[in-house]
């Protein structure tokens, strides 16, 4: 099959959908014919490329897996349209990166041979361009959400709720319904696209809705474990005697004012929080933290520590702030569970950290709106040595069911059955 791919990033764009669509990419392209039509690099690309109104490049590389490869390399062509390269921190010109790969990716997809046309949600609204290009190209539309538009540009107050995002939620309910398949990141998000039915006169069909989650490199088992980075460790643990960390993001969707508030209730039991990273609520935090003697903000680490910066603290925090259960899903969970850390589920029950994480025994819960609570879950994991270990033990076998290639796995025979019934 000849698979036009949609999203605005791609490496050598490093965000989170970037290294997501090249996973994905590089697994369909193993069996199928590829072509990923994206936008100049702008999200903190690893390089730049020069201003055309287009360039195609024809790409062949194995999936960056540790432990789990394909056999072959795979080969793909990669088609970037003139779109502008703000830097992501612009937001307000960030706008027109979006606009403008739009207006020429549209225009050039068009002209593109495709049986199936596979969108993701970058730009926001790039599901609905590619329902769009369904209906004119009368091709399938494979639709894969990584985070829930408009609800999570109204929660994070990019835009407010009015006529705009009521007629963009009309058009995205259209979309949903116009896909062939939609894909999903967990059961949260499966149950929240289900509930736009009901406001909507079209009715998404459940059985057209597939779970693929993120998932996480399984190591070689004969390969020995990274060597960690004492000063990493150092500056992650400091002097606390428990550490919580949260690495990652600091944006709109966590419950950081619970998670501030019970910091300010542990004072004084030598239980530090560390925030490792950067984002729109980091200046917020440090200012609702000030004088806190446990809450410490930290800058990011390089990648090659990654594997220090998780193994350093006594549990990982993951948070998702009420009215968000679906909107966006946490794709770090994978990487925590992997080192054999256990979670601080600060999010709702329903969430799929919460809930996978009480299923398999690695999450202990909080409510994100209940800092008593919370400071009352921190006790008592910091009181129980045994019972932490068994949450990590959990982990390690719990993130050995999720592997990257599995996960993949299931993607492509979605697609590889969707084409069947061409």
């Amino acid at each position: 099959m000849r698979i036009l791919f949609l999203n605005l990033y791609f490496p050598p764009d490093t965000s989170a959908t970037a290294k997501s669509a090249e996973f994905m990419v590089q697994a369909l392209a193993q069996t199928q014919e590829v072509t990923v039509l994206c936008g100049r690099p702008s999200y903190d690309p690893t390089e730049r490329r020069s201003w055309k109104l287009w360039q195609t490049e024809r790409l062949g590389s194995t999936p960056q897996s540790t432990g789990e490869t394909a056999s072959e390399p795979a080969a793909f062509t990669v088609v970037r349209v003139g779109s502008t390269d703000y830097p992501r921190v612009q937001m307000n010109r960030r706008v027109l990166n979006y606009l403008t790969y739009v207006k020429i990716a549209f225009w050039r997809a068009l002209f593109i041979p495709c049986d199936i046309i596979f969108a993701m949600t970058d730009p926001p609204f790039n599901g609905i361009v590619g329902a769009l290009l369904s209906v004119l190209k009368r091709k399938p539309l494979v639709y894969d959400i990584q985070d829930l538009y408009p609800d999570m540009a109204v929660a994070g107050s990019i835009v407010q709720p009015g006529v705009l995002t009521r007629f963009w939620e009309r058009l995205h309910r259209w979309a949903l319904c116009r896909a062939t398949c939609i894909i999903v990141l967990g059961d949260d998000m499966r149950a929240r696209v289900i509930a736009k039915s009901s406001k909507g006169r079209n009715e998404i069909a459940p059985a057209k809705i597939f779970i693929v989650r993120s998932g996480i490199d399984s190591p070689n088992p004969q390969s020995p474990a990274p060597p960690l980075n004492p000063d990493v460790t150092r500056a992650i643990r400091g002097n606390f005697r428990f550490v919580l960390l949260h690495a990652g993001n600091l944006g709109f969707y966590g419950a950081w004012d619970t998670i501030i508030a019970a910091a300010r209730k542990l004072e004084n039991e030598n239980i530090g929080f560390v925030f490792v990273g950067d984002g729109a609520e980091r200046s917020r935090l440090e200012n609702l933290a000030a004088g806190a003697i446990n809450v410490r903000f930290l800058p990011f680490f390089p990648s090659p520590d990654l594997p220090s910066v998780l193994a350093a603290p006594d549990a990982h925090i993951v948070t998702i702030k009420r009215g968000l259960e679906g909107v966006v899903v946490p794709s770090k969970m994978f990487g925590i569970i992997a080192a054999g850390k256990p979670i601080l589920a600060v999010a709702a029950p329903e969430t799929d950290v919460a809930a996978l994480g009480l299923r398999h025994g690695f999450v202990i819960c909080a409510d994100p709106n209940n800092a008593d609570e919370l400071a009352s879950s921190v006790r008592r994991i910091a009181a129980d040595p045994a019972a932490l270990a068994a949450m990590g033990q959990a982990a390690r076998e719990t993130a050995a069911k999720y592997s990257r290639v599995k996960e993949l796995h299931t993607l492509t025979t979605i697609v590889e059955g969707l084409g069947r019934h061409l």
